[in-house]
């Protein structure tokens, strides 16, 4: 008979109390730069428009997928800089570095670029874990980062210019020496060869800051003024897990809506129609002030801060069917 999750609280406690300090120190870590900490509402009327987001209903809204909504709304009233630690939901299954409903810490600093954004990341790094931490049987070093565009890892892991065959598949698979499977459009190649050859390698020995994405994984980032067939955005990798996600934020409400509109298009024809247009949104992102922001899984944080296995032993009650311990 398999156990409850509330019955492996005495295995997990460890992991738990560490959890706690964790949070304080990241708290402290904000605090002590001008930030401050926000709440912003769990159910909304629309949780975002990546296209393949899948999120989930309560009642005729939505539980949020990312506090980012809310929190350039905040921004654009006049905030200052924010950050918050968000209960979020995304209706995706469980493995050892997801769960479905997750703890995401996000932060907006204004009037900063991509280089002082990633500093102040690796900072916070420094600050709550340890110099050396082990995870998923990787070892990584917070020292010195690695920064690596995403063209020169595709140049490097794939063999081929990312940024020279945007749009077109066949290209891409070509230089790769990968078969395009049916149906596969560029983007869905692109994300393929970073899962099966680029990912691998990030975040082993050093953590590495993955930046510059192509313009069609743009999100709400602005395209980078110096070159604008890529967006001021970066990821950041530790003990190979994927730990945060970043935006110089696109300040152009009629670029974002454009993206939306794409983007909605896309999504409703693979999954059909689900929520309206967030227009106070679009109208916020008129009013937002130059600004930058970061969602960095906290429970994948806490993973780093304890070696654990998996995902669902830094919960304090995962779900009935997360794999446990």
């Amino acid at each position: 008979m398999s156990s409850q999750p509330w019955q492996t609280l005495p295995d997990r406690m460890a992991f738990l109390r560490r959890r706690n300090f964790l949070a304080a120190a990241v708290r402290a870590f904000f605090t002590s730069r001008g930030y401050m900490e926000v709440e912003t509402p769990y159910v909304v009327p629309a949780p975002g428009e990546e296209v393949h987001l899948r999120a989930r209903p309560t009642g005729e809204k939505w539980l949020n997928t990312s506090p980012e909504f809310a929190m350039k709304k905040l921004l654009a009233g006049g905030s200052g800089p924010i950050f918050q630690l968000a209960r979020v939901w995304r209706e995706e299954p469980w493995s050892d570095t997801h769960a479905p409903e997750f703890t995401m810490l996000e932060w907006y600093n204004l009037h900063a670029d991509m280089g002082v954004l990633m500093q102040e990341s690796f900072a916070l790094l420094q600050a709550t874990l340890p110099p050396e931490v082990s995870c998923m049987g990787i070892t990584t070093r917070l020292d010195e980062p690695e920064y690596l565009t995403v063209a020169d890892a595709f140049a490097h892991y794939v063999g081929a210019d990312v940024l020279g065959t945007a749009g077109d598949a066949a290209a891409l698979a070509a230089q790769a020496k990968a078969r395009l499977r049916d149906g596969e459009n560029w983007e869905d190649l692109f994300f393929r060869l970073m899962l099966e050859r680029v990912e691998p390698h990030l975040g082993r020995a050093r953590a590495t800051f993955l930046t510059h994405w192509p313009v069609a994984q743009a999100a709400l980032a602005r395209r980078c003024p110096e070159d604008e067939r890529v967006a001021e955005r970066f990821e950041l990798y530790v003990c190979g897990i994927e730990l945060a996600n970043a935006f110089v934020e696109l300040t152009d409400a009629a670029e974002q809506r454009l993206r939306f509109i794409e983007d909605r298009a896309r999504r409703h024809v693979l999954y059909g129609p689900d929520w309206e247009l967030d227009e106070d949104f679009l109208t916020a992102v008129e009013n937002l002030p130059s600004c930058t922001g970061v969602a960095l899984g906290f429970d994948r944080l806490t993973m780093l801060a304890t070696n654990a296995r998996r995902i669902a032993d830094v919960l304090w009650l995962p779900g009935l069917d997360a794999v446990i311990l």
